[in-house]
């Protein structure tokens, strides 16, 4: 259930083993450079279903999930040149972008407007599991029944250890979550939420 992982050198087996629980559908919780994540493969719908439901949020609430670097938002979201070029600065970091979502997002994570969120986070732990599973995953707080973050593997296990298969522990974080950019207006961007990360770096 809980396996122990180096925030900077992280355990390949314990990736393998979240990785392994992606593949079959399960929920994962993994560190990031905010707050733990709630994690599933994007392209599963039961497991999408289950993290809405773990979340208490119904299937209209909008979420946003991980890719492995800049190269891959491209396949999931259209970027204009002067949003590339803020991105290009942020990432990877503690960054969500809204963007206007492809054909290859799935239904359950676009927005009324058809718009989706997407991060590349800079923690060692996401970068191996990004790259290991080769495909985008879901990125959302792991939280209490309250809303409030849990920020230690050992809450997280037990508020949600009946329902998330794989814990990655990388010890306690922060409580500080992502600053969120609207970007689908390619001549002004907004931030929605200010959060971790220089907002310099976004104008």
């Amino acid at each position: 259930m809980i396996y122990e992982t180096h925030p900077d050198n992280p355990n390949p087996r314990a990736i393998q083993k979240a990785i392994e629980a992606l593949e079959r559908g399960e929920l994962i919780a993994y560190a990031t450079d905010t707050i733990y994540g709630l994690g599933c493969d994007i392209h599963s719908k039961p497991a999408m279903e289950r993290a809405l439901t773990l979340k208490g949020y119904s299937k209209y609430h909008s979420l946003s999930f991980l890719c492995a670097d800049l190269s891959d938002i491209s396949n999931y979201a259209k970027v204009e040149n002067r949003a590339y070029k803020m991105m290009k600065r942020c990432v990877p970091g503690p960054y969500t972008f809204i963007l206007p979502a492809t054909r290859e997002v799935p239904k359950i994570l676009l927005t009324k407007q058809k718009t989706v969120g997407i991060r590349v986070p800079d923690h060692p732990v996401c970068r191996d599991l990004l790259k290991a599973f080769g495909r985008p995953i879901l990125s959302t707080s792991v939280t209490d029944r309250d809303g409030d973050p849990l920020l230690d593997p050992n809450e997280i296990l037990h508020h949600w250890g009946d329902l998330i298969s794989v814990i990655l522990d990388s010890g306690p974080l922060d409580s500080e979550s992502s600053t969120i950019v609207d970007c689908t207006d390619p001549d002004e961007f907004v931030i929605i939420r200010e959060g971790k990360g220089d907002v310099s770096l976004i104008y």
